[in-house]
């Protein structure tokens, strides 16, 4: 409708440039330009060269969204951007590239948190979110289970990784196997034709005196990669397929047993999971089958809005001036480690003492 607040949403916390536009809950342009390539004979991203590809992306793929959204910047009602958490330089590109916009058309800017801007993308594609809402975020740098009573004030974290993140996970085993930068996307395609129940891996943090809601990754990566070491030094070939299939459901069984069990003691009857890995298939059969066993809802954005984009954030954006949350200053930081608990940052927050 008209009346939705129209958001131009930035998003350069890692190598992805991304600009999304946004009316209310309606995504309106969806503009990408990755820089995963560059960062692929390194095999993984490398701050310097993914800040100055921002530098490079960031005004043409702004004019693009605007282009495909069919609006003129004079029409927006906000810029959003993310603030944190990410990689300093990068974000740093992404929050002065929404200063000088949201300065020069006179609009409110907000500065959103990344990981409730992957919570939030999900209106894009089911509506509104449930009150609270129960989310798996999982990427190459977050593992987190959080409660969301109020995505735009009220986030509070139920566990988080201890070490390895499920994406690192991926992208270390993927080395080890030969696979190349990114590795999830890799391994997922892979582990189609391999056996899942092959070789029994490790589920960390599954104990009984573990934390309920904590994720910990390194034990599995290890454990692969010294099955993988040993086969090789006995001179006997590594079946890659089987490998790749039953590291996979190692970690997809941890990652939905959690997110289940966080369901059902929280009380809450639906669950999202966002992030880069919950483009994974298996990952997202395995949610669906679990969460139908438990009588629970499972909503998952399309691939394309869990990775990070733009969108996520101008919903996010969307989101806080629907409800009359305040904007963001013109001198607002990048905050490398914004938690989670800041769903964005405020005039006032930005001030607060002992912040940057």
């Amino acid at each position: 409708m008209a009346d939705e607040p129209l958001v131009l949403g930035i998003e350069t916390s890692c190598d992805e440039t991304g600009v999304g536009v946004v009316r209310g809950h309606t995504l309106l342009a969806d503009a990408v330009a990755s820089s995963v390539d560059d960062h692929a004979r390194y095999g993984g991203v490398v701050p310097e060269i993914a800040s100055r590809a921002h530098l490079e992306a960031m005004i043409p793929t702004i004019e693009r969204a605007l282009a495909d959204a069919g609006v003129a910047p004079t029409d927006l009602d906000a810029v959003a951007v993310t603030a944190g958490p990410g990689l300093a330089g990068a974000l740093l590109v992404g929050v002065s590239a929404a200063k000088a916009y949201a300065y020069a058309l006179g609009t409110p800017l907000y500065g959103v948190n990344h990981l409730a801007s992957h919570v939030c993308v999900d209106q894009l594609e089911h509506g509104p979110l449930p009150r609270p809402t129960m989310a798996l975020l999982v990427s190459g740098g977050h593992s987190s289970l959080l409660l969301a009573p109020d995505i735009t004030a009220d986030v509070r974290p139920l566990g988080a990784t201890i070490d390895d993140a499920a994406g690192e996970a991926f992208d270390k085993v993927a080395r080890v196997l030969g696979l190349g930068f990114p590795g999830g996307p890799a391994i997922d395609r892979l582990a189609r034709d391999g056996a899942p129940d092959a070789i029994r891996f490790p589920r960390g943090l599954t104990g009984p005196r573990d934390a309920p809601y904590d994720f910990s990754f390194s034990g599995l990566k290890t454990a692969v990669a010294r099955w993988v070491e040993a086969r090789r030094n006995a001179g006997e070939d590594v079946p890659v397929a089987d490998v790749a299939a039953s590291f996979q459901e190692a970690v997809t069984d941890v990652l939905t047993r959690k997110a289940v069990r966080a369901c059902r003691e929280e009380g809450v009857d639906h669950l999202m999971i966002g992030g880069g890995v919950a483009a994974n298939s298996r990952l997202r059969a395995m949610a669906e089958e679990r969460c139908a066993a438990a009588g629970l809802i499972l909503r998952v954005p399309r691939p394309g809005l869990c990775t990070d984009n733009g969108a996520m954030v101008a919903a996010l954006g969307a989101e806080m001036v629907a409800r009359g949350r305040a904007p963001s200053g013109l001198d607002l930081p990048a905050d490398s480690s914004l938690p989670v608990t800041h769903p964005h940052v405020p005039e006032a927050l930005a001030h607060a003492p002992g912040r940057p």
